[in-house]
């Protein structure tokens, strides 16, 4: 005898699969590096500086090179960027946060593929979101559209 899965079981095991998550590892390294992050006084002041000179930064790029202070806001703005990037807290938080985003990426193609391989699941990697037609159905592609 075959059954259909109801909506609502669909759903049911949606969520339990993201209970199954929110339990593994790479979810509980994720928590406690954000954690960790959060409570440091020196990234939580670093974040605050780079967000002041973020806002500086989006008022010279309205004017773009013609902005009197173009060049030394835009430098200042990397600079702090790569200071917060490589701060030990914050690249762990940043690691693990990838980490994680490749365990929902993995999650979700391999979710779309069991369902019907022409699934597009986007990846946010562009090798990944171009899987099922090359090219697209407009352009002729691989897809078999017409």
């Amino acid at each position: 005898m075959i059954t259909t899965a109801t909506s609502s079981e669909v759903l049911h095991s949606a969520y339990d699969l993201g209970d199954f998550v929110t339990s593994s590892d790479v979810y509980i390294d994720y928590i406690d590096a954000k954690k960790k992050m959060d409570s440091d006084k020196d990234a939580q002041r670093l974040v605050r500086e780079f967000l002041v000179l973020k806002e500086q930064y989006d008022e010279v790029q309205r004017f773009g090179k013609y902005h009197p202070d173009y060049k030394r806001v835009t430098k200042e703005v990397r600079e702090a960027k790569r200071v917060v990037d490589l701060h030990e807290s914050v690249a762990e938080y940043k690691k693990a946060e990838k980490a994680l985003e490749e365990l929902l990426r993995d999650v979700s193609l391999i979710i779309a593929d069991t369902v019907s391989k022409s699934v597009k699941v986007p990846t946010g990697n562009p090798f990944f979101d171009q899987g099922g037609c090359s090219g697209g159905c407009g352009s002729g592609g691989s897809c078999g559209c017409s």
